[in-house]
């Protein structure tokens, strides 16, 4: 999520350069002469293509387009391409809104030639047309490689991905751009597609039908019998899916089954009340980050296993922990799948009662972006409803605030957001906490502050990095010994805050945090705003909730080489890395 405000800011400052300190440098300062020689080159035939290729990249054809897409992406397959849907949607819109933002800091008129359109009203850096081409059709182009079968796909994809420079050549020889401005759409344009298409088409299976095929018939398991409470969220858990995940749960040997809705007031309803009374062998959580989180809070500590079903907005805590995104396939998986005991943080603060977070817990920036989200968007566009909250709150100042780490001495920070991390990877792989492990036995914390585009952009590079160069995490086993009975990880002491990316980010991991600030801040905890403060506190509690995941490939072996159970000695697994 981090990434699209340092796109912004990236483009801005460009922006800013290309029409300030090197617009009298060459090659900048020729494009001129560029412009007035294409004038001199044009004739009716140029005239009339370049026409046709300058209106498909137009505001209208191009939301007329996205518009038929989105719609045959959503009745034409034999299984609607929801996702993709999104993601054609969250790219058109989302390069179109950092667009407008950047002409509102960037003003720069069109090249003093004769213009075959009519010039908007809009800066011509940079240059909408070519971002808007290069999202819809690059976008198309993805979908194309993605979900056709055969040669064909890569013919389809290549003339898609030829629109864009297309529609630059177009946009020069018709007098309404610089050959910088193209050069900025489609810079524009290419870092929307990747960002949005990490962060949505990123680890889904290859086709639909592999997503939502049912796994080969329930392996016996000692789980198989009991009561099971399943707490669903009623908008993220339709009737239509509840009764899908009933299905799973019957074809496991599950009979008995409790269904618990949450509510706005409730967010996971009636389940501290009906716990004693039902005795569940297995709860099952359909929601989001914030039902999970309601849920751990009362079966932390408990031993009761907890199985997460992803029907949320952002499923942080189940991106982390490798479960397929479709809520069929990770109900199947983990009920054949191995136990583990995992950390929970547990937070207060001034305003804040005592409650439990499984995810992340923070103030700032991400707060303010979590509080003023639309639930409207969030209901329809998903996560990225969030990117227009963050582009609001990309000049809010930074905080001066104290941080004691286990209790030490008070370091005295500036910051714009402060977040204290169970686990560290957002949506679309990026690794905030690039430490951060949910059986660690500690908390990773990370204070984030970047100065002006430089500094966004400095701290883009370096999350990127790591989100490129990540391998597999070698397992470390702690969290199976711990849902086995054995214990908490050892060495769990502090680590001393190092600073990275020119000071943007500094670090710190512990298993006792206090944040102070000058000045009461927007707080969230795991995606859910809460009462702004100026004081928030966490603590680890080492494999306090114990949940079952899909096996692993390797988790056979490594049963085998240590002598136990698959369910007792498998490790946990690492959060998945970048598709090659």
């Amino acid at each position: 999520m981090l990434l699209l405000p340092a796109q912004a800011a990236l483009m801005v400052g460009l922006g800013r350069l290309v029409t300030g300190p090197a617009a009298r440098r060459r090659p900048l300062s020729e494009e001129g002469s560029a412009a007035r020689d294409l004038v001199e080159r044009r004739g009716e035939v140029a005239n009339a293509v370049s026409e046709f290729f300058s209106l498909l990249a137009g505001t209208q054809a191009v939301i007329g387009v996205a518009l038929v897409c989105i719609v045959g992406l959503l009745t034409l397959p034999r299984l609607p391409l929801r996702t993709e849907a999104l993601f054609l949607g969250a790219s058109v819109a989302v390069q179109s809104a950092i667009f407008l933002l950047v002409t509102s800091f960037v003003d720069r008129p069109r090249p003093d030639v004769p213009q075959l359109d009519v010039a908007p009203p809009t800066s011509s850096f940079p240059s909408g047309h070519v971002g808007a081409a290069l999202a819809l059709y690059g976008g198309l182009a993805v979908i194309a490689v993605l979900r056709m079968r055969g040669p064909w796909r890569y013919a389809v994809a290549g003339s898609l991905l030829l629109m864009a420079p297309a529609v630059a050549l177009v946009r020069l020889y018709r007098g309404m751009h610089y050959p910088s401005d193209v050069v900025g759409g489609l810079l524009n344009g290419t870092a929307t597609l990747l960002i949005v298409g990490f962060a949505l088409l990123y680890g889904r299976e290859s086709t639909p039908e592999q997503a939502r095929a049912p796994r080969p018939g329930p392996v016996p398991d000692p789980r198989t019998g009991g009561p099971v409470i399943v707490v669903r969220h009623p908008h993220g858990c339709p009737d239509a899916l509840a009764d899908r995940l009933g299905a799973v749960l019957r074809g496991h040997g599950h009979r008995d089954v409790h269904w618990i809705l949450t509510s706005a007031e409730r967010a996971c309803g009636t389940l501290a009340e009906e716990l004693p009374a039902v005795r569940p062998r297995l709860v099952v959580v359909c929601g989001g980050d914030g039902t999970l989180r309601a849920c751990a809070d009362v079966l932390a500590g408990t031993g009761i296993p907890l199985v997460l079903v992803p029907c949320g907005t952002g499923n942080l805590l189940a991106r982390n922990l490798g479960l397929p995104m479709d809520p069929v396939a990770a109900l199947d998986g983990s009920l054949t799948g191995d136990s583990f005991g995992i950390d929970v943080g547990r937070v207060w603060g001034d305003g804040l009662a005592p409650t439990r977070f499984t995810v992340m817990a923070g103030a700032g920036f991400d707060a303010a972006m979590v509080r003023d989200a639309s639930p409207r968007l969030k209901s329809r566009m998903g996560w990225a409803a969030y990117v227009l909250s963050a582009v609001r709150h990309l000049n809010d100042p930074g905080v001066r605030l104290t941080v004691r780490i286990d209790g030490g001495r008070p370091r005295r920070r500036r910051a714009r957001m402060v977040v204290i991390g169970n686990v560290g990877t957002l949506q679309g792989g990026l690794p905030l906490l690039p430490t951060a492990r949910p059986d660690s036995g500690r908390l990773d914390v990370v204070l984030f502050d970047p100065q002006g585009a430089a500094g966004w952009f400095t701290a883009a590079g370096h999350l990127v990095s790591h989100l490129l160069g990540r391998g597999v995490t070698a397992p470390t086993g702690a969290g199976a010994a711990r849902a086995a009975g054995g214990g908490t990880v050892a060495g769990g002491g502090t680590v001393a805050g190092r600073s990275e990316a020119g000071g943007a980010l500094e670090y710190f991991t512990a298993t006792r945090i206090d944040v102070r600030c000058a000045a009461p801040q927007p707080r969230e905890l795991d995606g859910d705003a809460v009462r702004d403060g100026v004081r928030l506190t966490a603590e680890v509690e080492p494999g306090a909730l114990r949940v079952y995941l899909p096996r692993a490939p390797w988790a056979a072996a490594a049963a085998e080489e240590a002598g136990a159970p698959a369910e007792r000695a498998a490790p946990l697994p690492a959060a998945p890395g970048p598709v090659p």
